[in-house]
């Protein structure tokens, strides 16, 4: 019997990781996606309804001026 695939094997939601991977001890935050590290270690995890919830923290924290790294606008 197989099972079927996890919920995020079929994910359209892409990672806020954009490899700038250093904690800062500060914030508690990456300096480049601004995610927690259980942020980070639960982002395999996540269904897509929660990987979109994360991204608007992330981008709450770089709107309200959080954020040491600026990301690219797209």
């Amino acid at each position: 019997m197989n099972l079927p695939p996890s919920p995020t094997a079929y994910s359209y939601v892409p990672s806020p990781c954009v490899g700038v991977c250093r904690m800062n001890d500060a914030t508690g935050w990456c300096d480049g996606c601004l995610r927690t590290r259980g942020e980070i270690a639960d982002w395999g995890k996540l269904v897509d309804r929660d990987k979109l919830m994360l991204w608007r923290r992330l981008t709450q924290r770089r709107k309200e001026g959080s954020a040491p790294v600026q990301w690219p606008d797209s």
